[in-house]
């Protein structure tokens, strides 16, 4: 199978061409594991316009490290024509709460004018799901026709249908699960360890222009590590070398760099890095451990009708894990589906498998 060029190019990817960003206040918001911020901003962007009826409005909710821009970072997903269709769908992604694009997480100004860093609370992806309800009835939503979500994405969207029964007709849950297992809660914890371990953590009261840049770029090479595969690796790089710097060395390339580097060094030291550039370390610690602690034990009381979808190659949320899903929705007595995808991609095979979980996404929402 041809390589998929877009699987080396998140960043690019994820890189906005215009700011569509809108904001709803909903007010003071407590926690469940303590603590409470008295005005909450939430960032969000919609497409696609609400029916008279109001039975259109779709949800997307990102990943860990995704943003409110859904027809950016799912272009081949979200928009007109396409599987989730913004021409028959008023479709609203939200950036989530404790993230650093636009809603109030650790980065964001306190009222005495500093940032929240330390004092930020711990968040429950309950929390999350709290603050994208009341942002959603901010913006006159109270029902959705459905809600889609890759990877904590996923995670929220199944926290919402035990939580709020009714409220989401259909489900997409893509490369996701019911529980972090040890080796997932491992996985986070080296990334997060790479971020508490810097000198400029600082406990996490750390200034803008000073951030623990070195370990949240290390953070994220683990991280592209475990969203690829052994197979798209090995296509792409091999065991290839750089025999030159790159063209763009006078402004753009990291310090890391030497000859004769192995290409796939280049490469995640290049992608650690401008990962630094677009996220927070705050943002980045408090989301993985709420998602290291969220588990979803049964979908009894759920009206939801589902359609998960996994990738064969995909280490980081293996199949099995969306068939659990699968399993656990029709015990609970739900319409379900699950499709799992033949690609060589692995994780990040959602964001950009548009034909084979699109079409399943095309049945499942009548688009």
């Amino acid at each position: 199978m041809e390589l998929e060029p877009a699987l080396f190019q998140e960043n690019e990817r994820l890189a906005r061409a215009t700011d569509e960003r809108r904001y709803v206040e909903i007010g003071e918001l407590a926690f469940e594991r303590g603590g409470s911020i008295a005005s909450v901003t939430v960032a969000y962007e919609c497409w696609g316009e609400l029916s008279k009826s109001k039975d259109n409005a779709v949800l997307i909710c990102h990943a860990l490290t995704g943003d409110s821009h859904a027809v950016g970072w799912w272009d081949r997903i979200v928009g007109p024509g396409k599987p989730v269709d913004t021409e028959k769908l008023f479709v609203i992604c939200t950036n989530c709460l404790g993230g650093c694009q636009g809603t109030t997480g650790p980065s964001s100004p306190a009222p005495d004018g500093s940032t929240y860093g330390s004092r930020f609370p711990e968040i429950t992806l309950g929390d999350t799901v709290e603050a994208m309800r009341r942002a959603l009835r901010g913006i006159g939503v109270e029902r959705l026709y459905a809600a889609a979500g890759g990877s904590m994405g996923g995670m929220q969207i199944l926290e919402w249908t035990v939580r709020y029964p009714g409220e989401i007709e259909k489900a997409w849950i893509t490369a996701a699960c019911a529980a972090h297992s040890a080796m997932q809660i491992g996985f986070n914890e080296a990334q997060r360890q790479a971020v508490l371990r810097d000198p400029k953590w600082r406990g996490g009261d750390y200034p803008a222009d000073d951030p623990p840049a070195n370990g949240l770029s290390v953070s994220r090479m683990i991280a592209h590590l475990l969203f690829l595969s052994e197979a798209s690796l090995a296509q792409k790089f091999g065991r290839g070398r750089q025999d030159r710097a790159p063209e763009n060395a006078a402004t753009d390339v990291p310090s890391t760099w030497h000859p004769r580097q192995f290409q796939v060094e280049s490469y995640l030291n290049y992608q650690g890095d401008k990962f630094t550039k677009r996220f927070d370390a705050g943002s980045f610690v408090c989301l993985t451990k709420a998602m290291n602690a969220w588990e979803c034990a049964s979908l009894g009381g759920s009206t939801t009708e589902y359609l998960f979808t996994s990738f064969a190659s995909d280490w980081l949320y293996p199949p099995h894990q969306s068939e659990q899903l699968h399993e656990m929705a029709l015990a609970a007595g739900c319409e379900s589906r699950w499709v799992n995808v033949e690609l060589p991609y692995g994780h990040d095979a959602f964001l950009l498998d548009a034909e084979h979980q699109g079409r399943a996404v095309r049945e499942f929402l009548g688009t």
